[in-house]
């Protein structure tokens, strides 16, 4: 079930990364910087949402599929980590926050990945402190886009920057837990 409705949603979750990263990159003569700010951050949360919607449909159209399984979290790891490194680039966010979201991703991919090769993949499904790691960067990640005052007293730049502090000890913690799970099966096959 490579093109479903719900991989199509998917899909525009990668291809969203260039839309949302070439805003900053547009002319002045385009959009003033908190007009680009305006601009991604609401294309940020609609893509956000088709992560939502796309689970959504697939199970109400009996459209799930082990290939939207894979694509469903790299179109995440994809959006969340270019906006981070977008953040970065802003000095909206602290290059560590970025190690650390990005470094996990990374090892967790590939420890998923050789989980599978083994035979193992239930020791690191998906696990609640997961989902919430996901849940608090896609919050604190259009607050950091925006990065302005709302309704004249909410600053979003210190709430967003607060939150991926949050999203970055969670993301420590998710992995420290995923690596918990796997270490009897590590340890089994190192010896």
């Amino acid at each position: 079930m490579f093109l479903t409705i719900p991989t199509i949603l998917t899909w525009t979750r990668i291809f969203a990364i260039p839309l949302i990263v070439g805003v900053f990159y547009a002319p002045e003569t385009f959009a003033t910087l908190p007009e680009k700010n305006l601009i991604a951050t609401v294309m940020f949360v609609v893509f956000a949402l088709t992560d939502w919607l796309d689970g959504y449909l697939a199970r109400k159209l009996n459209q799930t599929s082990s290939f939207g399984a894979f694509l469903d979290p790299v179109a995440d790891k994809f959006l969340v980590c270019a906006c981070v490194l977008v953040l970065v680039h802003l000095q909206r966010a602290d290059v560590f926050v970025a190690l650390i979201i990005i470094g996990r991703e990374i090892a967790i991919s590939a420890l998923r990945e050789w989980m599978a090769r083994i035979g193992a993949t239930k020791s690191v499904a998906v696990h609640m402190i997961g989902k919430l790691k996901t849940v608090v960067q896609m919050v604190a990640i259009p607050f950091l886009l925006f990065d302005g005052m709302v309704f004249g007293s909410f600053d979003t730049h210190w709430f967003g920057t607060w939150l991926i502090w949050v999203a970055a000890v969670l993301t420590v913690w998710s992995m420290v837990y995923y690596l918990q799970k796997a270490l009897p099966e590590i340890r089994a096959r190192t010896r």
